[in-house]
C-alpha cells in the first residue's frame, strides 16, 4: 500500500486542461500552445481524449507570466500591473492601506508624498529647491511666449531642471527621493508670480497659491489647496500614470519619466478636465442657472464636465472631500451652487454625480484664480504619485511594459509601392 502513495500523490497534483487554463488565466487552446512550445509538459488521460499536467509546472509558468507582464492575465485584454501604491474599492479610495480622504484632511501635500513613497510620515516635512536648479528652470520657463499654456510650463520646468542635474540617472531608490524633493518645489517656484510670491520655504500649497491667485489667501482656503493636491497625489493607473511607468521600465531618469506623464495629463479627458468646468460654471454663474449651460453642452456633442467617474458609481469620495472644505469658505458660496444647479439638472436626464474636477473647478473659480490653474494643481499633485510609481517600476524588469501588438493590416508579402 505504502509503494503505491507516491502515485497516488501524482494523480492529485495532476491538473486537466480547464484547471490550467483557470490557473494561468488563459483559454484552454493557450495552454496545448503552451505545451507546443515546450513551455508545459501534458500527459494523456488514461483511456481518455483530454490531458492533464503538472500542477507544479503549471503555477511555475503562471508566475513566470506575472512577472514578465506585471500581473496581466495573458488574454491580452486588460494590461494589470501590480502596485502597494493605491487602491481604488467601490466609492472609496486608498494610499497604502490608508484611507486617502483621511489622509488629505489631516496630513500636508508634502507628508502624503513621503507616505505614497517611503511607507512614513514625516509629520511637518517641506521640499526646497536649490537656488541653482530655480535658477534654470526659471529663466527657461520665462522665455516661453506669453500664451504658452500652463502644462507646456511645467514641462519646459521639469527639462530645465533635469539639465541642471548631473546625477540623474542614478535610478537607485535614494538618488530619485532626492530628485523627487527636489523638482517639485523647483517647478513650483519656476512657474511666474500673479501675486508678490511667498518666500521659497514653508508648505508647498502656499507658494503654488502665489503662482495661481492674486487674491491674498485665508487660512481656510490654503487649507482647501493643499487638501486638493493630497487628494490629487495618485489614483491608481490613470492614462499619464501608464506612461510614466512606461518610461521607467525603459529606465528613464525621473525627469523624463515625469515629462512623460505630463505629455499625457493635458488632455480633456484628463487633467484639463477641470478648466472646461471651470469655464461651464462662470457661463452658469453669468447667466444664473445651470439649464442653458447643460443644454448648450448636450447641444454641440460634448459630455458635461466635471460630471461621473467610470471608476465610481457614485459621489467620487475626492470631490465630497474638497466640497465639505468649500463649504467653510463663504466666497464659494455662489460657484458650490452653480455646481449643484449643474447637477440637478443633469440628473433630470442622467444621474451622474459630481467628480473631481468639478469641485476644483469650484476652487478655481472661488479663488479668483484662471481656468488653467485646476490644470497645474493636478500635475503639481499627481507628480508625487508618478515618482512614487517610477520608484515601483524601478524595481521591475526592465521593458516589460511592452505589449505584443495584433496585426490587422494587408497580408504580406505585398509588391513595393509605385
Amino acid at each position: 500500500m505504502r509503494d503505491q502513495e507516491p502515485d497516488a500523490v501524482r494523480r492529485e497534483q495532476r491538473l486537466s486542461t480547464k484547471e490550467a487554463a483557470e490557473l494561468l488565466g488563459v483559454k484552454p487552446e493557450t495552454v496545448y500552445a503552451y505545451v507546443s512550445r515546450g513551455q508545459l509538459s501534458s500527459e494523456r488521460v488514461p483511456g481518455g481524449r483530454g490531458s492533464t499536467f503538472d500542477a507544479g509546472e503549471v503555477e511555475a509558468l503562471a508566475r513566470r507570466n506575472r512577472r514578465e507582464t506585471g500581473g496581466n492575465s495573458g488574454t491580452g485584454t486588460d494590461l494589470a500591473v501590480r502596485t502597494r501604491i493605491t487602491l481604488i474599492d467601490k466609492d472609496r479610495y486608498y494610499f497604502r492601506g490608508v484611507d486617502a480622504t483621511e489622509l488629505a484632511a489631516r496630513h500636508s501635500y508634502e507628508e502624503i508624498a513621503e507616505w505614497l513613497w517611503t511607507g512614513h510620515l514625516h509629520p511637518g516635512v517641506t521640499f526646497d529647491a536649490p537656488k541653482a536648479s530655480v535658477s534654470v528652470a526659471r529663466r527657461a520657463v520665462d522665455a516661453l511666449p506669453e500664451h504658452t499654456g500652463a502644462t507646456d510650463r511645467l514641462r519646459v520646468a521639469v527639462i530645465a531642471a533635469a539639465t541642471a542635474d548631473p546625477l540623474r540617472f542614478d535610478l537607485s531608490e535614494e538618488a530619485v527621493l532626492g530628485t523627487a524633493r527636489v523638482l517639485i518645489p523647483t517647478v513650483v517656484a519656476a512657474l511666474p508670480p500673479v501675486r508678490r510670491a511667498h518666500r521659497g520655504e514653508g508648505p508647498l500649497a502656499h507658494r503654488l497659491w502665489a503662482r495661481l491667485s492674486g487674491r491674498d489667501p485665508d487660512e481656510v482656503s490654503l487649507r482647501a489647496l493643499d487638501t486638493a493636491l493630497g487628494l490629487l497625489v495618485d489614483h491608481d493607473l490613470a492614462a499619464s500614470t501608464l506612461a510614466v511607468r512606461v518610461a521607467a521600465s525603459a529606465r528613464a531618469h525621473a525627469y523624463a519619466a515625469v515629462s512623460a506623464g505630463l505629455g499625457v495629463i493635458e488632455g480633456p479627458l484628463h487633467g484639463a478636465a477641470s478648466g472646461l468646468a471651470h469655464r461651464m460654471l462662470l457661463d452658469v454663474l453669468d447667466q444664473g442657472d445651470a439649464a442653458p449651460v447643460v443644454a448648450e453642452e448636450l447641444r454641440t456633442g460634448r459630455r458635461i464636465p466635471g460630471l461621473g467617474h467610470r471608476l465610481y458609481p457614485g459621489e467620487d469620495p475626492r470631490a465630497r472631500a474638497l466640497f465639505r472644505l468649500l463649504e467653510d469658505i463663504p466666497q464659494a458660496a455662489p460657484a458650490l451652487a452653480a455646481a449643484r444647479d449643474v447637477a440637478a439638472t443633469a440628473a433630470r436626464h442622467t444621474p451622474l454625480h459630481a467628480n473631481v474636477d468639478l469641485a476644483l473647478a469650484v476652487l478655481t473659480t472661488s479663488c479668483a484664480m484662471p481656468a488653467t490653474a485646476g490644470e497645474t494643481i493636478f500635475a503639481m499633485a499627481r507628480t508625487a504619485g508618478w515618482i512614487a510609481h517610477a520608484l515601483e517600476e524601478y524595481r521591475e524588469r526592465p521593458l516589460r511594459m511592452r505589449p505584443s501588438g495584433h496585426y490587422v493590416g494587408a497580408k504580406p508579402p505585398q509588391p513595393l509601392p509605385e
